[in-house]
Formats: structure tokens, sequence, C-alpha cells
């Protein structure tokens, strides 16, 4: 049974595994994410997310499989776009560094995380999503536009200490009166 929730300490190990296992696809061609081991994601990301308590993992059968930021922070670079629509940041959540271990791929696992990351902007009442992806990681892009999410622009930069990055900044707006949700 797949179960989502806030991460501990006890997870930050096997978060760790998983950014490792990411690190490996993209080292051996299998995956096109543009992060690098050793600089992001690391086990201090996985640390500072359960620190800020904004960590939250995706569990299998009472394995960790997935995990991913969830918060209202916006990434500097979010300022460098016109996004469509122009919300409060108190309405707006954000979700960041989204991993699924390469295990459970093709299984509707991060199609599933997506779905938890809307249903909990929409119990916190955050009708705008806004998310990230490297220009070059087509799987999420494809992925996320599968949902209904709009590219709002291309942004130049240095992400989480990786250079050269073209971030391509997603929004969507949940229809807060739609029920079911």
């Amino acid at each position: 049974m797949l179960h989502f929730r806030k991460a501990t300490e006890n997870d930050i190990n096997g978060i760790e595994q998983i950014y490792s296992e990411i690190h490996d696809y993209e080292e051996q061609g299998l995956l096109t994410t543009g992060w690098k081991r050793g600089i992001y994601p690391t086990r201090e990301t996985a640390e500072a997310g359960v620190k800020r308590q904004d960590m939250y993992i995706a569990e299998l059968d009472h394995q960790l499989i997935a995990a991913a930021v969830i918060n209202q922070e916006q990434l500097d670079s979010y300022k460098d776009v016109n996004w469509k629509s122009d919300a409060p940041d108190d309405e707006v959540m954000v979700l960041h560094t989204l991993v699924l271990s390469p295990k459970f791929f093709g299984q509707g696992l991060g199609t599933a995380f997506v779905l938890f990351f809307e249903q909990l902007a929409f119990t916190e009442n955050c009708r705008y999503l806004r998310l990230d992806t490297n220009a070059r990681n087509e799987k999420a892009r494809s992925l996320y536009k599968r949902f209904g999410y709009t590219e709002a622009g291309i942004v130049p930069c240095t992400f989480q200490g990786l250079e050269n990055i073209q971030l391509v900044l997603l929004e969507k707006e949940l229809n807060m009166h739609c029920a079911g949700m």
C-alpha cells in the first residue's frame, strides 16, 4: 500500500540512498536530471528538509521509495519569470527535488507523488502550484505537462551549486471548487 508522510531523521539514510541511485543512473546515461553527485542533491539536502519539516516521503509496503520537499519557498530565480498567475505568496505551494527510486520507475508512483502534492496544496488552501526542473530533464517536463502544468519560462542560473543550468519554471492553478480533489 502506498503511503505519504513527513520525513523524520530515521528516513535520512533512505532518502540519501535514493539520491545515490539517481546519481548512478545519471552517471550511466540512463537518466538526465542535470544533478551531480556531491553537489546536489546530497545527504545535507535531506537533513535540511527534515529539519525544516518540509521533506515528504512515499512508502510502498513500508519501503521508502520517493521523497520531495514541499513548501511555500520560491527560489530567487522564480522572480526572473513572468508567471501567468499573479499569485500571492501565501497561496503558492512549491514542489522541490522530487526523487523516485529507479527500482520503481514505470509504476505510476511519480504520478502518485504529484497528486499527493496537489492534494496537500488543496488542503492548505494554496491554489497556485509552482515547481522547477532542469531543461534537460525531458521525463519530468513531460510528466508535469500531462498534469496541466505550463512552462512559465526558462531561466539560466546557478542552481544549488550547479552552474550553467537552464531552469524550467512551471505553474498550475488548482480549481479550489473541484469536488473530490
